[in-house]
């Protein structure tokens, strides 16, 4: 029999754990010794215990009856204790896998992957595999074991009367090959809509105060009423297909012993079976049925844990950013080439940036601007090589940033995204983040620098305060200064401020962009601003319009040219004006 792939792997990875593997495997031999032990001990009762004298010590009785409760007990506890072990390591090795693929994989692949499928492949999906390991490998195995066991002993017992047992196991196996497939496939689709289920838990719970101000409660509830009612009619058809493998089985068991007993009673007519024969028979017969049903149970969680196995592998599998390149001996100077530079996003069939020369000298500004969707951000997105320039190449201080190392090449940059993302950690850690021995009196410098004094002196444990989730103890404000703070902390040679005082009101903004000016001394800089009025005094302004340069200047020099730039001054000047 050809085992699936995946199920392979995941046997490969249990390999390391082969020693307690062992010892388990021999808890579930005793187990499924002691199921023919008890027939046997009610055949000699029958037989040699009743209908005169009995032939044997009474104290044995007991003392056999529950040794074998005994010795199954303490089996079947080991054998238990020992999988959980070993699968909970294989839990904690695929979420680490899974984890360490999440940090290496480039930023395209959360453009193609959701949030919730991610999170519900860690959390749910892994859960499945481990499931079905310890179901394939403890009931499978021990329950075939005991199969094997009674069976044996029903041979060697009656072998005419086996001969019907036997059919039972044929008749199982074809039950449970015909709904592997549509067990299978239905647990694709049930990953699928559970992916999409906890992808609107997630938005939810992220936009909750989007939701509330703009009434949309209703229609996050009917989003998720008809998820979660789609979950539910695939759960009832999975259900229904395992479920119809047991009264199935159970049919079949029943038709076999109603014709063991015709047979067994004509054979007690001809004295070719005894009472004791007969009882123990029947009895492990019966024993027989428990392990045979578990065996076609366990198809459910195998086909759901194989279907799971394969999301889960994808993300392990999925393809990482690269890796290799030389490491820079010192600090950056800074200089910036964009040679021919294009760029299109994976699955479209449009240029988001085509044909981009552009030099930037040391320590020079160079900002940014244009109407939406005209290729800013892409184009700063390439110098950390969140995506990789699609034709052309970008230097750094004359070297092409692939041939960097991406650890490398990322230490020479600081960034503030207008999108501003924290942790639910302290302020200090949030400054010094990345920092694997933060330094004190740094981390106070930045806070200074930032104006972030004030917010610190008000918050209980200052500096070792915790801001809670994404600094949703903060005001958007201070969270805009604290990762202010965190790139003057990092104080790299390449500085990227994409829209960093966006969600500053005109104090704040006044006291940060003073903190910028400081900051920007001495680094290149690329800054991104739809606010025109805070990039005046930018050394070069560079104007992007459809993934195309059209214009470079400064500030004067180009609302003297009277093109594109001026009129987007003008235009944003009057809205000002009139607001």
């Amino acid at each position: 029999m050809n085992l699936p792939p995946n199920l392979i792997r995941l046997f490969r990875m249990v390999g390391p754990y082969k020693g307690r593997l062992l010892l388990a495997f021999i808890g579930m031999i005793i187990t499924a010794a002691t199921e023919p032990m008890f027939p046997a001990v009610l055949k000699v009762l029958l037989d040699k215990g009743f209908g005169g004298q009995p032939t044997f010590q009474l104290w044995l009785v007991p003392v056999a009856i529950v040794g074998i409760f005994v010795l199954r007990g303490i089996s079947t506890f080991a054998t238990s204790y020992l999988m959980t072990w070993i699968t909970t390591q294989l839990l904690s090795l695929l979420r680490g896998q899974m984890f360490a693929r999440m940090l290496d994989v480039p930023a395209s692949y959360y453009t193609t992957n959701s949030v919730g499928k991610i999170i519900n492949s860690m959390m749910f999906e892994v859960q499945q595999i481990v499931d079905m390991i310890r179901n394939v490998l403890t009931s499978a195995i021990r329950d075939a074991l005991t199969v094997v066991g009674l069976m044996g002993y029903l041979i060697w017992l009656n072998w005419r009367l086996t001969i019907i047992a036997l059919v039972l196991l044929p008749l199982t196996a074809v039950v449970v090959r015909q709904t592997g497939k549509r067990l299978r496939r239905l647990t694709r689709e049930f990953q699928e809509v559970n992916n999409e289920l906890t992808q609107v838990i997630e938005e939810t719970t992220r936009a909750n105060q989007v939701i509330k101000i703009f009434g949309g409660s209703r229609y996050e509830q009917d989003r998720f009423e008809r998820r979660a009612s789609k979950l539910r009619r695939y759960s009832m058809r999975m259900a229904s297909t395992y479920a119809a493998t047991v009264p199935i089985t159970q049919v079949m068991a029943a038709t076999a012993v109603a014709v063991v007993i015709v047979i067994a009673l004509i054979q007690s007519s001809q004295n070719q079976t005894t009472v004791g024969g007969f009882v123990s028979f029947i009895t492990a017969m019966l024993m027989l049925l428990a392990p045979l049903k578990r065996v076609a149970e366990v198809n459910g969680p195998l086909q759901r844990g194989l279907a799971a196995a394969e999301a889960v592998f994808n993300l392990i599998d999925a393809h990482p950013e690269r890796t290799g390149g030389k490491k820079l001996a010192a600090r950056a100077k800074g200089r910036l080439d964009f040679v021919d530079v294009g760029f299109i996003y994976p699955g479209q069939s449009q240029s988001a940036l085509a044909g981009i020369n552009l030099s930037v000298q040391p320590g020079e500004t160079v900002a940014f601007v244009g109407m939406s969707g005209g290729g800013k951000s892409t184009l700063v997105n390439l110098v950390p090589e969140f995506h990789r320039a699609s034709a052309g190449e970008i230097r750094l201080d004359g070297e092409p940033i692939g041939s960097i190392a991406l650890d490398s090449l990322r230490a020479q940059i600081a960034m503030v995204s207008q999108n501003v993302v924290l942790f639910d950690d302290t302020l200090a850690s949030n400054i010094a983040y990345g920092d694997v021995a933060p330094d004190r009196a740094r981390i106070e410098a930045a806070v200074r620098a930032a104006h972030l004094s004030d917010v610190v002196a008000r918050l209980p444990e200052g500096l070792d305060t915790m801001i809670g989730d994404n600094g949703s103890r903060l005001s958007g404000g201070q969270r805009q200064r604290l990762a202010i703070a965190r790139a003057i902390y990092k104080d790299a040679p390449l500085l990227i401020l994409d829209e960093a005082t966006s969600a500053l009101d005109t104090e704040s903004e006044r006291a940060v962009q003073a903190a910028l000016d400081e900051l920007m001394q001495g680094r290149t800089t690329l800054v991104i601003a739809h606010r025109l009025s805070t990039i005046e005094r930018a050394d070069r302004i560079v104007v992007l319009v459809g993934g195309h340069i059209v214009e470079s200047g400064t500030h004067a020099g180009l609302l003297e040219k009277n093109g594109v730039y001026a009129n987007l001054y003008h235009l944003q000047f009057a809205k000002e004006i009139a607001s």
